[in-house]
């Protein structure tokens, strides 16, 4: 049997500039991230200069109106750009689904002139953005949050702890979630904080088992000050904006989560067609056959399920519960494919001269971000059976 390299995913785009969109992505991650990734990782560098160069490129902003400096694309499009950039290095993968999870409030419950003012520079202009949304005691209880908004005059003046933030001490500017009224979900208001906003502090980046080019980190909101002008949506409407993003950047974790496995899978392939025992390609024997073959499908199952949730989005249609499933069944894929890619590797798979353990690493928090999957089942089962009794 000859050697196989894989292949590039062959993928059904709707449009020629869709097409060209992926042509673009695949030149910049062979020529500017796929060469530095590991080394990058292994250093914990995190590629700010790689993040200007895809706002420069237009592909921060995909999913947004162009009116704004969005690229128009469908959702289904865009989560396709995201695959590829996570199966080069799921930190800037998964950055730019942040950066546009980020993004979402103000592009979709701002003024008119909220949006003029901060979107085109927030989907182009060079700036990277980050999510607010869980504190050390409410991580999956989002609505228990604690850090406070209180109003002062024309302003805001916020106090309290956000952990577990992605791009954390490092963004441009937050999409903040803190409560502005009672207890619950009601009580709850979002707000824009530039990034150098003054009483904003950053602590020092969580140590990572894996994705350790990507800095994760606690925010303190020392009395920031905040201009009410600064306020997306209505106040007591943040955690239902909150609901809105997350489903929209589930998809971009399912999407990611392909990326991985499909790079994991690729890594397998190239080795067991490669790789000779016993005279001829491991990839000969039946056992790493059937693996293969199971890994294959179930990355085929997972872009279809992120796709079909993505039409949905894009035809305007609900899909919460779809989201849930693609986020829960990719990110599992995710998992089950990397751990069988180090064990096709063998001894190789467990050593960081191959790329396979990384993934494995990375595929790791991908079953725990923007909702853990056990979350994921909650949702799916509410959709289908309602809410649990009290």
């Amino acid at each position: 049997m000859p050697d196989r390299a894989p292949q590039p995913v062959d993928r059904t785009l709707p449009t020629e500039e869709a097409r060209d969109l992926i042509a673009l992505v695949r030149e910049i991650v062979q020529r500017e991230i796929a060469p530095r990734a590991a080394e990058e990782e292994e250093a914990g560098r995190f590629p700010r200069e790689l993040f200007s160069l895809l706002s420069e490129s237009g592909l921060l902003g995909l999913p947004y109106d162009s009116e704004y400096g969005g690229g128009d694309q469908p959702y289904a499009v865009y989560l396709q750009v995201l695959e590829e950039l996570a199966a080069a290095r799921l930190t800037v993968g998964l950055g730019v689904s942040v950066h546009s999870l980020a993004c979402h409030a103000l592009a979709n419950y701002g003024t008119k002139e909220q949006r003029g003012e901060y979107l085109a520079e927030m989907l182009g202009g060079g700036l990277l953005g980050a999510y607010c949304l869980s504190e050390p005691s409410s991580g999956s209880d989002a609505a228990s949050l604690r850090t406070k908004a209180e109003r002062d005059g024309d302003d805001w003046v916020i106090t309290g702890t956000k952990a577990w933030i992605t791009h954390g001490g490092v963004a441009d500017f937050y999409t903040v979630l803190a409560r502005s009224g009672g207890e619950g979900a009601r009580g709850i208001s979002a707000f824009l904080v530039p990034g150098d906003a003054e009483g904003l502090s950053a602590a020092a980046p969580e140590k990572k088992m894996g994705m350790k080019g990507s800095p994760t980190a606690q925010l303190h909101f020392d009395g920031v000050r905040v201009p009410d002008a600064r306020r997306i949506g209505d106040e007591g409407q943040g955690f239902a904006i909150a609901l809105s993003a997350l489903d929209s950047g589930r998809l971009g974790i399912a999407a990611c989560a392909i990326g991985v496995a499909q790079a994991a899978l690729d890594e397998s392939l190239d080795y067991a067609t490669g790789r000779r025992q016993f005279g001829r390609p491991i990839a000969d024997f039946q056992g790493l056959r059937f693996m293969l073959a199971d890994m294959a499908t179930k990355v085929e199952a997972g872009r279809a399920l992120y796709l079909a949730a993505a039409r949905l989005r894009d035809r305007g249609l609900p899909f919460s519960k779809e989201a849930a499933m693609a986020k829960l069944f990719c990110t599992d894929t995710a998992m089950q494919v990397a751990t069988d890619a180090v064990q096709i590797l063998g001894g190789y798979g467990y050593t960081a001269d191959f790329p396979v353990e990384r993934l494995m690493r990375e595929a790791k928090v991908l079953q725990i971000v923007e909702g853990t999957n056990q979350i994921q089942r909650m949702v799916i089962a509410r959709h289908l059976a309602g809410p649990e009794s009290r």
